[in-house]
């Protein structure tokens, strides 16, 4: 009960609009300061994270596994 009072709270003053599981990922790169090329190692290439980063690649359920542990989250956040 108490739980449900604070997400309806937070919903109501702190709204967080629309996010999208590449929203999220540009959030958390923002967050901790990184850069692309910090992502290389965790879900391929240059090229795949450029695309991804850039909207013209969707993040694939592999990959939304092993942002979600480099992040320390629920891969879910990168699933569409």
């Amino acid at each position: 009960m108490l739980i449900a009072l604070i997400e309806k709270y937070e919903d109501e003053k702190y709204p967080m609009g629309e996010t999208t599981p590449l929203s999220m990922l540009l959030h958390l790169i923002e967050a901790r300061n990184l850069k692309q090329t910090d992502l290389i190692g965790v879900i391929g290439s240059s090229t795949v994270v450029s695309e991804i980063i850039n909207g013209k690649r969707e993040i694939s359920k592999a990959e939304a596994k092993a942002l979600g542990e480099f992040f320390q989250v629920d891969a879910g956040l990168f699933i569409d």
